[in-house]
């Protein structure tokens, strides 16, 4: 059987059903994926929405001790991809990683549904390396449906965000909904992120053969463009190996994590898988291939600045929904919840239109590149803060404030992730080498990984009422507390760093274009 490369790439051998235009005018295999990440993030961002509100509502967990967990959990669920992804590539292929990474994904939520500690951290752990499996494997999937150049990419990686914002919009509702009653309760909420999994895996088996043939497949050493792409590879450069090019990586990231952390061994692992992957996808390619590898970890280090705010979504603004927000209405308090629905349902609001605008600006040759777009991306989202802040100094004299504040804030949020999140999975299917697609976009989702640890420790400071505040310190532990004393200092803290990397990143788009003048980017 052929390889992914082979049915992705080349101009014969492709199966019709690849190149029709029955859903919107691209493939329909391209539903199929969009309704099986819908499924997957269903389940992810319903358990999101619920799981520091169970930790500090349920559990008692002081904000500090949940927002930490919260950031860890979610950095693992992002920084596993990046192993999927390699396995993805060399090993099982894109197709069998996605059905393990449903099970697993399956199992996890199903344990958490059980009480007691020691079944709330088998669920996460399960989720995480289910999720290590699915993630940038369902992505590199959508990639593999088109041709080489094919100017549908962007806007069918649209069409998936809208999938993948269904699922994000009905997963808060119907998870929060039920774990925040008092007829179901937590357990419940855990167990419907379950179910909605195993529909996506369901569907998913039951398509794949007729909307997808060949795509996913695991690479096959006798066919000829693998042998050609490998032995590109070996020759490359002088004693070029993978291995050896993982493990020099790993060294040198693993000694940065081990030192940047404080000796911390979540901070070591990250930077050994960090490191290893710079090191096969940077040392492992030369020429053309190296500058588009390097003009993609560019990227990836700037967006680190947007999810590490962004992400304040599911612990810091969570809370401030439940702690500060009126929850009255029209006579009923609802779910604090509820408000992580704010951002995909804008995203399916505004999705179609920033699609149709980039359509149209394309056609009059003055669409932006995509570094530009993401430029653009960080001042949307610090914008979206500043209603932060404003409604911070109203919570901050001691009253409920207009949820309005949050819905401004999300809004703003969801047009600076429609700048940034659609273009840039494209962006990393159109830039990666084909024989890196997998393992570079597990890298682009490295990015999440990080700011979600940063996300987690910075949100350790939210303010939270009926809570002491920590004792004071020294560095930058005491400036955090400092700034952090007030619900409008706090986030403040997104607004100065947002407008920062959108300033510094504009510098560096001239690079960018020219690093990626080899393919349209």
């Amino acid at each position: 059987m052929s390889s992914t490369i082979d049915i992705a790439a080349t101009a014969t051998d492709r199966p019709p059903v690849l190149d029709d235009r029955a859903l919107l005018g691209h493939p329909r295999g391209l539903g199929l994926l969009s309704l099986t990440e819908m499924w997957e993030r269903f389940s992810y961002y319903g358990m999101r929405a619920i799981l520091v509100l169970y930790l500090v509502n349920a559990l008692k967990w002081d904000t500090a001790r949940a927002a930490h967990l919260y950031g860890t959990y979610t950095m693992l669920a992002y920084l596993t991809p990046v192993l999927g992804g390699y396995l993805a590539d060399r090993v099982v292929g894109t197709h069998r990683s996605l059905v393990i990474g449903s099970a697993v994904i399956s199992a996890g939520h199903f344990t958490l549904a059980f009480p007691g500690m020691t079944a709330f951290y088998l669920g996460l752990g399960l989720i995480i390396v289910g999720t290590g499996f699915f993630k940038a494997n369902a992505s590199t999937m959508v990639g593999q449906m088109y041709r080489e150049g094919d100017p549908r990419r962007d806007a069918g990686f649209t069409i998936y965000y809208i999938g993948i914002n269904i699922g994000a919009f009905l997963g808060p509702l119907v998870c929060g909904g039920l774990a925040q009653t008092d007829r179901f309760g937590w357990h419940y909420g855990f167990a419907a992120a379950g179910v909605g999994m195993l529909l996506g895996l369901c569907g998913y088996v039951w398509g794949r053969a007729k909307y997808l043939p060949g795509i996913g497949m695991r690479p096959s050493r006798t066919d000829p463009a693998t042998r050609a792409s490998s032995a590109s590879h070996a020759t490359a450069g002088p004693g070029a190996n993978p291995l050896r090019h993982a493990l020099a990586g790993a060294i040198a990231g693993g000694a940065i994590g081990w030192l940047v952390s404080g000796f911390d061994m979540l901070g070591v692992s990250m930077g050994l898988i960090i490191g290893a992957a710079l090191g096969v996808s940077f040392l492992g390619s030369h020429g053309e291939e190296r500058k588009r590898v390097t003009a993609l970890f560019i990227v990836v280090f700037f967006v680190i600045f947007f999810w590490a705010a962004y992400e304040q979504a599911g612990s810091s603004m969570n809370l401030f929904a439940d702690k500060y927000t009126n929850l009255n209405f029209a006579g009923r308090i609802i779910p604090s919840s509820w408000f992580q629905s704010v951002n995909p349902f804008d995203i399916l609001l505004f999705a179609p239109l920033f699609a149709a605008m980039w359509t149209w600006l394309g056609r009059k040759g003055r669409e932006p590149s995509t570094a530009l777009k993401m430029v653009l991306g960080l001042a949307l989202l610090a914008t979206g803060f500043v209603f932060m802040v404003v409604g911070g100094s109203h919570a901050d004299t001691g009253v409920t404030v207009s949820p309005m504040w949050l819905v401004w804030a999300y809004t703003f949020h969801t047009w600076g992730e429609l700048c940034l999140s659609p273009v840039g999975l494209s962006y990393v299917t159109k830039v990666a080498p084909a024989r890196l697609a997998s393992l570079l976009m597990g890298v682009w989702f490295l990015a999440n990984a990080a700011a979600n640890s940063i996300a987690g420790a910075v949100a350790a400071y939210t303010p939270t009422p009926g809570e002491a505040p920590p004792a004071p310190a020294a560095g930058l532990g005491g400036f955090m507390q400092s700034v952090s004393a007030t619900n409008h200092g706090f986030y403040m803290i997104f607004v100065v760093a947002g407008f920062g990397a959108a300033a510094v990143m504009l510098l560096f788009v001239p690079l960018l274009n020219r690093l990626t003048s080899s393919v349209r980017a």
